[in-house]
């Protein structure tokens, strides 16, 4: 039956397959498997170098075209201005199957090159035009800073810089040397000069290199650029400033060049006539303006070139993903030269055997050819991949129960609990009825509208919660049963029923005692505990007692997972040496904690003849003293004889574990040898006969000598070798489970713990924001409380929800991964990862 209706309960029943496909409907048959997404593929040439393989030129191109697509991706991200990317769902489909299949692949290919060659040659150009408007620009701004440094000299003495240092003197030292440079109204200098654009950062710099190296002869002026220049590839800003430099002497002004190229500097050649700068001027803005027309011209066709890509990118993503994955698959056939076949073999699982014939056969048809691949079953040893088939509502647990380790092949899958338990365990931990209804709102609003949501990029935050939305869900519905249970709702508590406690109000008493009214709350905790003295004494111990009762709950289902387990592998003797004295061990201390507890919530006090007892302290009494119990501390009749009784069971289990596995697995490998039976592995290490032997030794065994060569042949090192580790193995086991059992059963106190913890961080929250001004007497008091409601919904929903909902989050992982999974959780398998077309692993 378990064939017929597969559940999350075990991994789904696997089949080695093999496939004979053609070489002419290869392509298509991959194609086809992958959009079904259930064969696992094997390599059948893992010997071989994988630029060797058949397929290494297809390969080649598809990367080729790959990097083209990645290219346009690229130029459009870096786009100032958004370019609109047609999504894949509206997109039109390329068919890259069937008869026309390699003639639209190289239609795509030209396609490509074509929108490559015209993309590379506007950036080209782009780029050459703005370093050519760059320069006109810094062109315009030399000659209109030159022009006003000459038209201030015609009027003003100049103003001699002052060295940066006292090393020497400058050239232009006295006011009477100036004055003699000027003849009639123009202004004629004797000195030459040099103009050109530095980078604002190195001005100082080159300043003091200038002064120093020609030793004060020149005078320099410079003044700022507003405007930023702008880097067309890179986008990067760069501020730069005039300057002018006048010398005397050729040698003087090479130098000053050299120094000025050496720092980046660009040089232009300005004439010193006002005329002729004027008309280098006129002519440098007409040139500058066509030139921006143009500039302006390329990008509008670049655009729209980026626009035309964007439309048909993310189909051509996914067809250059898929032929890819293609190729790569086709890779790992075996080619048959002979029958120009290719011999495939790969994992499936077995009830989509039928599926998947039915997909050859119309991978065939859709080729047009008449010779169908061949699907072949085989018989193996080999153990198959761990296959669990989830849909979006149990994805997530079992995302949780993979990320600990990969089940065994057929083994319990702790995945089909975690449903409930993951939520319950984190709702115990965040019980409040307000905290889980918003959370629980969040997540059924990400359910409503993830269609919507699935299409949009969250982010990688986001993204995890929108994965996880079905887990969230459950978590606000359990987390408002607690808060039920806990009777706290934003710290405040629910008089739903009539409370058991009354309160006398005609009382001078400055301490209020509670009566008892003999009612009984119906469901949750007694609202009259809420603002009582002793409530946090009560509910300590409460939720103490309760998380241990939940964690030794817990552990015994998970230990009782090992039972199918044992039952479905044919291992009775784990059943008889590990899961019953395991069981035994842990009911005969724990179990009954657990009961004693329950008695001891079930007995009314009040009446009794005796105090109640601690439990801890007789927990510990009973391993100190066994046999020996105070009357005034006793719990029940009878309990040292019980406690004995169960002390010397727990002692007994150790033993059993210890020696029952470890004896029958010596006492099974000597039967065998009696019987004379030997091993015919092929390494020929002394562990056994080759299997490869000669024929006289096969017939010397069919022929009753088995025992004479287990004799020659078998040292006694292999069964020593096994037995020792058979004898480990259950001497770690052991120890790790008796010690396993107390150190686990403290750490599900973090439930009680971190429950404690919400319940108080929530009351300091409503004490210190909105408890002082629930009662408001004026417009200024209604303000206050607005505004304050507001900052203490926001605390809540980022504090309280976000991060102790983490929190608890993460410790009801650590009890799934630690405390239950180590009961019974086997691993060792590994995650069926079949060839598929629908979660790419990359953005190309």
């Amino acid at each position: 039956m378990s064939d017929d209706y597969p559940s999350l309960l075990r991994s789904e029943q696997m089949s080695l397959v093999q496939l004979f496909v053609p070489t002419e409907v290869a392509h298509d048959t991959v194609a086809e498997l992958g959009e079904l997404g259930n064969v696992q593929f094997k390599d059948l040439n893992p010997n071989v170098n994988p630029f060797q393989r058949s397929f290494v030129g297809e390969i080649r191109r598809v990367d080729e075209m790959g990097r083209r697509v990645r290219f346009f991706s690229t130029q459009i991200e870096q786009e100032k201005d958004v370019v609109p990317i047609r999504p894949l769902y509206d997109s039109a489909p390329l068919i890259a199957v069937g008869p026309r299949a390699p003639q639209a692949m190289d239609e795509l290919d030209v396609t490509l090159a074509a929108h490559e060659q015209r993309l590379t040659q506007m950036n080209e150009t782009y780029q050459k035009l703005s370093e050519r408007t760059k320069e006109l620009i810094e062109a315009r701004h030399v000659l209109r800073e030159t022009a006003v440094f000459f038209d201030k000299a015609q009027d003003h003495q100049t103003d001699i810089r002052t060295s940066f240092d006292d090393s020497s003197a400058p050239l232009l030292q006295h006011d009477d040397r100036e004055n003699q440079y000027s003849v009639g109204t123009g202004v004629q200098f004797d000195l030459e000069f040099v103009a050109g654009t530095i980078e604002r950062v190195r001005v100082p710099t080159f300043e003091r290199v200038l002064w120093r190296v020609l030793r004060g002869n020149l005078y320099m002026n410079h003044t700022d650029i507003v405007e930023p220049f702008v880097d067309p590839v890179t986008g990067a800003e760069t501020r730069k400033n005039v300057f002018i430099i006048f010398a005397h002497g050729d040698a003087l002004l090479a130098k000053i060049r050299k120094v000025a190229e050496s720092m980046g500097a660009t040089l232009y050649p300005i004439d010193a006539n006002a005329d002729k700068r004027s008309e280098s001027l006129r002519e440098v803005e007409g040139r500058l303006e066509d030139l921006q027309n143009v500039l302006y011209n390329t990008g509008s066709s670049r655009r729209t070139e980026l626009t035309k890509i964007g439309e048909s990118l993310r189909s051509w993503q996914d067809v250059v993903r898929k032929e890819k994955l293609i190729y790569e698959t086709l890779n790992l056939f075996n080619f048959d030269v002979r029958r120009k076949t290719l011999i495939a073999e790969g994992w499936v699982p077995t009830r989509d055997i039928t599926t998947i014939q039915l997909a050859l056969r119309h991978a065939t048809e859709e080729s047009g050819t008449s010779v169908p691949p061949i699907l072949h079953e085989l018989r193996t040893q080999k153990t198959p991949p761990t296959f669990n088939r989830t849909n979006k509502f149990t994805e997530g647990f079992q995302t949780i129960m993979d990320s600990y380790g990969v089940a065994s092949y057929q083994e319990v899958n702790p995945g089909l609990f975690a449903v409930i338990t993951f939520p319950f365990l984190f709702a115990v931990m965040f019980g409040d009825i307000g905290h889980g209804f918003i959370i629980f709102v969040a997540a059924l609003y990400m359910i409503l509208a993830e269609r919507k949501l699935a299409r949009v990029d969250l982010g990688e935050i986001m993204g995890q919660f929108f994965y996880g939305r079905y887990i969230i869900l459950l978590m606000g519905l359990f987390s408002m049963y607690t808060g039920l249970m806990y009777n706290d709702i934003f710290s405040k508590s629910l008089h739903i029923w009539h409370s058991a406690w009354d309160f006398p109000s005609n009382t001078t008493d400055t301490k209020l005692v509670g009566i008892d009214n003999g009612h009984r709350y119906s469901f949750g905790l007694d609202p009259g505990w809420h603002g009582a003295d002793n409530n946090l004494v009560f509910v300590n111990s409460y939720k103490m007692k309760m998380s241990v009762v939940l964690g030794v709950i817990h552990m015994t289902f998970a230990l009782c997972l090992q039972f199918p387990n044992h039952l479905k592998f044919k291992r009775p003797i784990d059943i008889y040496a590990n899961f019953i004295p395991q069981m035994i061990f842990l009911q005969s201390i724990f179990g009954y904690l657990v009961i004693c507890i329950l008695y001891k919530w079930s007995v009314d006090w009040s009446n009794a003849t005796t105090q109640p007892p601690s439990l801890l302290n007789m927990l510990i009494s009973m391993f100190l003293s066994p046999g020996k119990v105070d009357p005034s501390e006793q719990l029940y009749a009878g309990q040292p004889f019980v406690q004995v009784v169960l002390l010397l069971l727990a002692a007994i289990c150790v033993p059993w574990l210890l020696i029952t596995k470890p004896y029958l697995a010596w006492k099974d490998m000597h039967k065998i040898k009696e019987q004379g039976y030997v091993s015919i592995s092929g390494e020929g290490d002394g562990n056994g006969i080759h299997r490869n032997s000669s024929d006289e030794v096969l017939e010397g065994e069919e022929e009753g000598n088995g025992r004479d060569i287990a004799e020659d042949g078998d040292n006694g090192e292999h069964e020593q070798h096994d037995f020792g580790e058979v004898v480990i193995h259950q001497v770690i086991h052991t120890i790790e489970f008796c010690l396993g059992c107390i150190s686990h059963t403290a750490s599900y106190l973090r439930l009680w713990a971190l429950s404690l913890a919400h319940a108080q961080l929530s009351e300091v929250l409503w004490s210190m924001t909105l408890e002082a001004w629930l009662e408001p007497n004026g417009v200024f008091d209604w303000i206050v409380l607005i505004v304050m409601g507001v900052f203490w919904f926001v605390l809540t929903v980022f504090i309280l929800c976000l991060m102790e909902g983490l929190s608890a989050f993460l410790h009801a992982l650590r009890l799934h991964w630690v405390e239950a999974n180590s009961k019974h959780f086997e691993g060792g398998g590994y995650a069926f990862t079949p060839l598929t077309f629908a979660n790419p692993d990359s953005k190309e």
